[in-house]
């Protein structure tokens, strides 16, 4: 796959060096992450951060490696950290090169050494391994490499009167256990010796930009040791959950071709050739693990800090795993997600990977018969539709009839909801920043175009449908007189009641709409769809995303930013998604009837990404952007849907390449 190299312009300071973040899974919901200069500047940042298995959420165990070559009286530490009023030691100045290709790679030189560090992450197991290559031009020479553990919850801070640890020598590493009950391993060539300390006071500069916990303790419990031959060395380190103690140099080295033979075979399957396909193809394999409790697959929204959502797997699915052609897993999603439908409703969320599931949300069991209509027209799977049809109908008749959160169908056909269910929904204490109780201009569209596709795909199983016709009948004769708004030309988008029970109509200008032209079963004449995708483009596109809310309206926030009741307020309104250049796209070529310049027009936007890819989180896309100018990247460095919807109308709506 293609691979992306950063020189030293790209960290020449600290300040430009924590500004870029690298990230790799394991296939369980597990990762490594860090800055590409090697120091934590988030409670999320650490080379183990596990997924156990029995485990309320995601653990991180070991937070870094601090590595030191010494000869005669010279040191060359590796390692960057920030304390209070310093950063100390500056090991990335020593970096020369970081490359990503498949899995990061830093070449570092100091004095008389080259270093060459690789790391990733064994896939189904939470086994991080690191190499190294060291060639040295010296005699006499010393490699020490102390770990910093931990045994926290990811989204928290330690402090060294927190928690203690107890640990046991064993022949190439040690065994570790903390006094909250986790334990791993850490295991190499190298000698350890056991020298247990706690360092102090570690800051982590994007979590205080954020208004969070900022500052913790980490505990050291020893180092690893070696002397450097003459030549090159070769070395490795591997932290587990599991017992790793008889693993070697050569083990660590086969784990690591086999990674990069499962990556390679993983883009051979997709048969993408173009190169920025490729990039974000390989971007969309971390998103994609098996789910703690079901053993199905599911989709991690975003990494650092979310679980699988019901909403984000549904609008990601085409773009994760039909694109890259990976059909199986396609079904075990669905098969998860169904699995756990309630009155109609999937799931919105498993709380902390692997807890109860919570329901709150109006569109994920609408975008989840979307999704289905997706497998079926890439596979032409009638058995595994025949399997899950229940589920369809399950929706539909509890949609219709109505459900929990005050979801159900009004007199009109058209769908109503209690507040905060849509896919804008924070809150600031408690209290949601944008409601949309009522009717929402993209539920009642994706309402109609669940209902089409279930007479669709009904039909093609035999069954009885007529009554799905009639609803989506009745949804297409009301929608236009209740959404459109003739005085901005596009669709109010909520339409509720005050408690006199007089309608309101909110005028305000988002990008909710896009989905009535953009979805494949819509209901307004082609100059109306046209009217919105220019109102969009006139007011909310921007080169990485559509703003959530048009920049002239009161209540818009131009910058994402502050604590996290300034951050949340800025959420949906005025913060640009990604995600949403996929339905703007799709939306963009077929009211310019698929022309020669709407694809030249949305190639280039697409591949405006290119650039985005080496920055916030490197070879992937951020959660968000600023509204404003400069557009800078923010929230989650990776975010499923971001690079799923890019990937999927890149490769359907761009390259052509559709079932």
């Amino acid at each position: 796959m293609s691979g992306i190299r950063l020189g030293t312009d790209s960290f020449h300071t600290y300040e430009e060096g924590i500004k870029r973040e690298w990230i790799v899974g394991n296939g369980i919901g597990g990762y490594a992450s860090s800055t590409i200069i090697g120091a934590g500047a988030r409670t999320y940042h650490g080379l183990l951060v596990a997924a156990p298995k029995n485990s309320p959420g995601r653990v991180l165990l070991l937070s870094s490696l601090d590595e030191e070559l010494s000869i005669n009286e010279e040191t060359y530490p590796l390692a960057t950290h920030k304390y209070p009023g310093t950063v100390h030691p500056e090991g990335f100045t020593h970096l020369s090169k970081f490359i990503l290709a498949p899995s990061p790679l830093w070449v570092y030189q100091p004095g008389d050494f080259t270093v060459k560090k690789k790391i990733f992450m064994v896939h189904n197991s939470n086994t991080t391994c690191v190499l190294y290559e060291i060639r040295c031009r010296r005699e006499g020479a010393l490699l020490r490499i102390s770990p910093l553990v931990n045994a926290r919850s990811f989204h928290g801070t330690t402090r060294s009167n927190d928690i203690s640890f107890s640990q046991r020598t064993e022949p190439k590493g040690v065994k570790l256990e903390s006094s909250n009950g986790f334990v791993f391993w850490l295991s190499s060539n190298l000698q350890y010796h056991a020298e247990p300390k706690w360092y102090y006071n570690f800051e982590y500069d994007i979590e205080k930009d954020r208004g969070l916990s900022f500052q913790e303790d980490n505990f050291n419990p020893g180092y690893f040791e070696s002397k450097l031959k003459l030549g090159t060395s070769y070395f490795f380190i591997a932290a587990s959950t599991e017992n790793i103690s008889s693993f070697t140099l050569e083990k660590a080295e086969d784990l690591y071709t086999r990674e990069v033979y499962r990556q390679n075979l993983f883009a051979f399957n997709s048969r993408l050739t173009e190169p920025f396909a490729l990039k974000l193809l390989r971007a969309t394999d971390s998103f994609i693990v098996k789910h703690p409790s079901t053993g199905e697959k599911t989709i991690i929204a975003g990494y650092p800090w979310f679980s699988d959502w019901g909403r984000d797997a549904m609008i990601s699915l085409p773009g994760l795993v039909l694109i890259p052609r990976r059909f199986e897993d396609a079904k075990s999603i669905l098969k998860n997600f169904a699995g756990n439908c309630r009155k109609g409703l999937i799931p919105n969320n498993f709380p902390a990977f692997g807890g109860e599931p919570a329901y709150n949300t109006v569109d994920a069991s609408l975008w989840f018969i979307h999704s289905l209509s997706r497998y079926f027209a890439y596979t032409e799977d009638l058995l595994f539709l025949s399997d899950i049809w229940e589920t369809v109908e399950e929706i539909i008749d509890n949609y219709s009839k109505g459900t929990d959160f005050g979801i159900g169908m009004d007199s009109d056909y058209l769908i109503k909801q209690g507040p905060q269910l849509t896919w804008m929904d924070a809150k600031v204490n408690n209290n949601p920043v944008t409601p949309r109780a009522g009717k929402a201009c993209e539920i009642n569209a994706l309402w109609y175009n669940a209902l089409r596709t279930a007479c669709s795909l009904g039909d093609l199983l035999g069954k009885e449908t007529s009554s799905y016709d009639t609803l989506a009948a009745g949804v297409a004769s009301n929608f236009e007189k209740v959404f459109w708004n003739p005085e901005a030309n596009c669709l109010y988008d909520i339409v509720s009641e005050d408690k006199e029970g007089n309608q309101i109509k909110d005028p305000s200008i988002r990008p909710n709409q896009i989905f009535a032209v953009s979805l494949p079963y819509t209901m307004l004449s082609p100059e109306k769809e046209k009217a919105i995708v220019d109102r969009v483009e006139k007011d909310l596109l921007t080169p990485f995303g559509l703003r959530t809310l048009s920049a002239d309206n009161p209540s818009y926030i131009g910058f994402y930013k502050g604590g996290p009741e300034g951050r949340d307020s800025a959420y949906h309104n005025g913060t640009v998604w990604p995600w949403l250049l996929g339905p703007y796209v799709k939306a963009y070529r077929k009211v310019h009837n698929y022309s020669k310049k709407s694809l030249e027009d949305m190639r280039s936007l697409l591949q405006g990404f290119d650039t985005h890819l080496e920055i916030a989180g490197i070879g992937t896309v951020s959660e968000l952007f600023d509204g404003n100018y400069p557009y800078s990247p923010d929230g989650c460095i990776a975010q499923a849907w971001s690079v799923a919807e890019l990937l999927r109308a890149y490769v359907e709506d761009v390259l052509g390449i559709a079932p």
